[in-house]
């Protein structure tokens, strides 16, 4: 969980694909996966929300397209509860997902684009499709954002990061929120240590991250145990 959040929180993530994949490795019930995977969020995320925003990369006029459709729909996600099967198979499907972006984040070259502003619509409806998949997933929806943003040259790399932090923020309050609202979900007692796992993974990677990249091979590696979590959850 630490090296997790270290690398994550490095490119402004975070790193709830990676602590699902842990939980999915170590056979957590899935009810318990999400707000616990929600919960790491939200404390890294905070952190790499205040290193982007003081190395000065954030940008308001990107963020809050996407932050302002995404926030009730992910608390409309939040409040749906998939059956354990079906969490798996999509939890699953975004954990391979994400090991197949953070093995191509690794490679150089992704800041060399023009950047242009994104259309309003557009980021928008974005915005309500990452929101809504965060709250099912308990991912912050970071882990789509940012390669969207980076494809369609809408942001360089370090602007990026600045914005998917404070996107996965908020969703992933929201999320939480409607999950709590709606049903009797409830946190395991050792959910605090893993958040003070996450708290120094997370600290340590943010401040890394707004001033230089992280390490390629590091990234890779993690990308192979999120695919081999993602597999295991669909197959089994």
């Amino acid at each position: 969980m630490l090296v997790a959040a270290f690398v994550y929180a490095s490119v402004g993530h975070g790193g709830a694909s990676a602590y699902l994949a842990a939980m999915a490795l170590a056979g957590v019930a899935p009810q318990e996966m999400r707000p616990i995977a929600l919960v790491l969020n939200v404390v890294v995320s905070a952190v790499a929300t205040f290193k982007f925003y003081r190395a000065g990369h954030f940008r308001w006029r990107l963020f809050w397209p996407f932050a302002v459709v995404s926030i009730p729909a992910a608390y409309a996600g939040g409040a749906i509860t998939l059956p354990g099967s079906a969490y798996k198979v999509v939890v699953g499907a975004v954990l391979v997902y994400a090991a197949w972006q953070l093995w191509r984040s690794a490679r150089a070259g992704e800041e060399m684009r023009e950047v242009r502003q994104p259309p309003l619509a557009l980021a928008m409806v974005i915005g309500g499709a990452l929101g809504l998949l965060s709250g099912l997933t308990g991912v912050g929806g970071g882990i789509f954002l940012s390669p969207l943003l980076l494809i369609l040259g809408w942001a360089g790399t370090k602007q990026t990061s600045a914005v998917a932090a404070p996107f996965i923020l908020v969703n992933s309050i929201a999320g939480l929120a409607g999950a709590f609202m709606t049903s009797s979900m409830s946190l395991p007692g050792h959910v605090w240590i893993l958040v003070g796992a996450v708290l120094v993974g997370g600290w340590l990677g943010a401040e890394y991250g707004s001033r230089r990249f992280t390490n390629p091979l590091i990234r890779r590696m993690l990308a192979v145990v999120l695919a081999v979590a993602g597999a295991k959850m669909i197959t089994v």
